[in-house]
């Protein structure tokens, strides 16, 4: 790197953390300074190279600057087109609707209505909330632990981290780190009868809420897929009881986990559907689709300025029709095994993963510390007649230092992580849905390295008490 080019990169870094607030993530964990990108590679202003795993958070379905976006911009430019319209209807506003409803599940697309809202995810799910409130005339909701669903007040109060709690929250089944202790379909099956529990058991304090919003891969929770029969279990409890089913595709949506949407891998339809992220092409743009029996806004009831944002909604539909006519989607179904396979290996090597999961080109490698105890509560030491327990005897305890530490050897050898989950132990992928095979290997082999290099690190940095080589699966 020229001493020019360092000096540049340098010095707006430190304009950076003194001028912006002390709420910036992505910046500390990654101090680089992009100037260029392209499908998957950003460079820097230092002049180096990454590959871009991150991908705006799962917001680049296409990568960096995909040509078939940024002619959809430059047509809208070009024409003299107003940029802001409000909620007014437009050509570009029109197209949009029509490749939006043209993807959407079966059984919502011919009874939907669609709400532009503000531009980010957790607007959406704000309007999503309102808008059963507003239908059912009740006001509480359900939510799932390690859910992710924003960050305005009513979207943190039904995430995992919330700390004032107005929201119920249920179970979320897994396999590594059960709430029951057990994973599988009995894991799965028992969290399911703690929801209807909840919701019939006249004491539980729950009353009946207004609406239940799931993820159908949780993303920040950990990228943790929630079971297709738990899924279709959940459509079935809520429509029993008339309660609103949101599936918040925000991240999983437009192909990332190898269907257009995550919810038709388990054919459940629901009630409400909130969408950001990719639908805006890399540009800010959220939407709340629902059922027309729905529909009981009062004009103006949920509004905003920046609702009418013509050139997302132009990104938007060249990135769906895109996605759709390319069979992304299908090539995320067909890759995502595979890069999981290579992972898996990677596990049984290093027992510094304690599991891998995921779904499509949503990606997941979670961080433990292999020679430490499980903890006491574990289910190894039960009966295991009554609680059978997940197999390798339990999880061990999460590593985040570790899991940083990854992120920053991958950072070294010019790939971009992001990371998540509880304690931000897991590793995450989120690459375009447009990556190549040689870009696949390029990525899994500079993960791989990174790995090595922390575990070799680990390793003679502080004797492990044994070996362990981490459930996989």
């Amino acid at each position: 790197m020229c001493a020019g080019a360092r000096g540049a990169h340098e010095g707006i870094l430190r304009r950076q953390s003194a001028r912006e607030s002390a709420a910036r993530t992505y910046a500390r964990a990654l101090p680089i300074v992009p100037v260029r990108a392209r499908g998957l590679t950003i460079e820097g202003a230092d002049g180096r190279r990454y590959l871009d795993c991150l991908s705006g958070a799962g917001t680049l379905a296409l990568g960096h600057n995909h040509p078939v976006v940024l002619e959809a911009i430059r047509k809208v430019l070009d024409s003299g087109a107003p940029l802001h319209v409000l909620d007014l209807a437009t050509p570009v506003k029109d197209a949009f609707i029509t490749e939006l409803f043209r993807t959407l599940p079966p059984g919502l697309a011919d009874h939907a209505r669609v709400q532009f809202c503000g531009p980010a995810g957790t607007d959406a799910v704000e309007a999503a909330f309102k808008l059963v409130r507003a239908a059912t005339g009740r006001t509480g909701m359900l939510a799932f632990t390690g859910a992710y669903h924003g960050m305005t007040a009513g979207s943190l109060d039904a995430s995992g981290h919330a700390a004032d709690v107005r929201v119920a929250r249920l179970p979320f089944p897994q396999d590594y780190r059960c709430p029951f202790g057990m994973g599988g379909e009995r894991g799965a099956e028992l969290a399911a009868r703690w929801t209807e529990s909840v919701l019939d058991d006249t004491k539980s304090g729950v009353p009946l809420p207004a609406g239940m919003i799931l993820e159908p891969v949780q993303g920040e929770g950990g990228v943790i897929p929630a079971p297709d029969v738990w899924l279709r279990r959940m459509r079935r409890i809520t429509e029993a009881r008339s309660i609103p089913l949101i599936a918040d595709e925000i991240q999983t949506g437009v192909g990332r986990t190898g269907a257009f949407w995550a919810v038709e891998h388990s054919g459940v339809t629901p009630d409400v559907m909130v969408m950001s992220k990719a639908i805006g092409g890399s540009l800010p743009l959220a939407v709340v689709v629902y059922r027309d029996d729905l529909d009981v806004w009062e004009p103006g009831a949920h509004a905003g300025t920046f609702r009418g944002n013509q050139l997302a909604m132009a990104a938007g539909t060249a990135t769906l029709a895109y996605v759709r006519e390319h069979g992304l989607a299908e090539r995320a179904a067909t890759l995502g095994p595979r890069i999981l396979a290579r992972l898996r290996q990677l596990a049984a090597e290093f027992p510094i993963i304690g599991d891998v999961r995921g779904r499509g080109l949503m990606i997941g490698v979670e961080l433990v510390e292999p020679g430490a105890e499980r903890a006491a509560s574990d289910p190894a030491d039960a009966d295991p007649e009554v609680f059978p327990g997940p197999a390798e005897g339990g999880p061990h305890p999460a590593a985040p230092e570790l899991a940083a530490a990854v992120q920053r050897e991958c950072l070294r050898r010019g790939l971009i992580v992001e990371l998540g989950g509880r304690q931000a132990s897991v590793v995450r992928l989120l690459p375009p849905l447009t990556i190549t095979d040689e870009q696949t290997d390029a990525v899994l082999d500079r993960l791989s390295d990174a790995v090595a290099a922390v575990a070799r690190g680990h390793t003679e940095g502080r004797p492990q008490a044994g070996t362990h080589s981490g459930r996989t699966g």
